[in-house]
């Protein structure tokens, strides 16, 4: 971290920051991925001093001073008419919150939501995990996340939260409008308000001895069935 913002790592977070909103105020490259062409006159780094720049041994020859992550307003991500919106509960591993902007960008989601507090930020650490998908996806933050489903439902927006008990098989609603998604912290799941506050829950099919998914992978097979539903090519480029 810098006075000026961030140091993130990677060479898909590196470049997919290149393409997108956040200003980069200098990048830093190993001389063999100097020679990528989308990397614009980087300065010249050993490996060493690569990582103590950004502080991970897994920056992949590249890292780059970004500007501080722009949240984005939650009130905007449910515009749309067909809005589709993950709500995070609580979810504390910074790799599990990249993982589920990388799914959630992938699908064309309007964006989502976190937690201001036990939560996890949007960090060099997130921005690895979602392969630099957090430069193109809005990511906004809530000071109370049931405070948050309420107003998304007087928008019109009908709220889904995933969850392994008293719910209906995730492929039963219809999923067509605005729609939040929620999904709860590793090992708790939905706290109680954030549990009430949905109009429906929903299960993934378990058939193995588990009895649960990573956040990330159920994040991953529910928006992607929601995708399905609606009807959209997930081959189709926008």
């Amino acid at each position: 971290m810098t006075d000026k913002g961030q140091v993130i790592y990677g060479r898909n977070p590196v470049r997919e920051a290149l393409r997108g909103q956040r200003r980069v105020f200098r990048v830093w490259a190993a001389s063999a991925a100097a020679r990528e062409p989308w990397l614009p006159d980087p300065r010249i780094a050993s490996d060493d001093e690569l990582t103590a720049l950004c502080g991970s041994p897994d920056h992949q020859g590249v890292c780059a001073e970004v500007a501080a992550y722009n949240y984005a307003d939650p009130r905007q991500l449910l515009a749309g008419d067909d809005a589709l919106v993950v709500a995070l509960d609580e979810v504390q591993d910074p790799r599990n919150l990249g993982a589920v902007c990388r799914v959630a960008e992938c699908v064309g989601a309007a964006g989502v939501v976190i937690g201001e507090r036990r939560s996890a930020q949007v960090t060099p650490v997130v921005a690895k995990a979602s392969a630099g998908a957090i430069e193109h996806l809005p990511v906004a933050r809530v000071r109370n996340l049931a405070d948050y489903l309420a107003e998304a439902k007087d928008a019109g927006a009908w709220v889904y939260g995933a969850s392994a008990a008293d719910a209906v098989p995730y492929d039963t609603p219809d999923y067509r409008g605005r729609v939040v998604v929620v999904f709860g912290s590793e090992g708790r799941g939905l706290r109680p308000r954030v549990r009430a506050g949905c109009d429906q829950l929903i299960a993934l099919p378990l058939h193995g001895r588990l009895d649960s998914l990573n956040v990330s992978a159920a994040a991953s097979a529910v928006l992607y069935g929601i995708l399905q539903f609606r009807g959209l090519s997930v081959d189709s480029a926008p």
